[in-house]
């Protein structure tokens, strides 16, 4: 039964890694667009796509958001499921050669 316990902590372990993943590649994005938009800004004039720049950088600072939020959320997620795996080793002997 304990082992099943820590069994399911490090599957949801590595789902918090795989959000980790999903959120730092959702946060990266939108600076490679706006990177982008920088190096390429001397063959338009700002003034002339607005229209469509207003809209595109609106969108660029949601998925930043949203990278930070699952970024932050999994770092946390993680670090919970680290000390839970910690307090089960110190309290059954046997695990701590088990799991490192």
């Amino acid at each position: 039964m304990l082992m099943d316990e820590v069994k399911l902590i490090l599957a949801e372990k590595r789902t918090s890694l795989s959000v980790l993943r999903t959120g730092i590649a959702v946060f990266v994005l939108p600076l490679s667009v706006l990177s982008l938009l920088v190096s390429t800004s001397s063959y338009y004039e700002f003034s002339k796509v607005l229209a469509l720049l207003l809209p595109l950088l609106v969108l660029c600072v949601l998925l930043i958001l949203l990278g930070s939020y699952l970024v932050v959320r999994a770092l946390l997620r993680i670090h919970h499921h680290d000390r839970r795996v910690q307090e089960l080793k110190e309290r059954y002997d046997f695990l701590k050669e088990l799991v490192e």
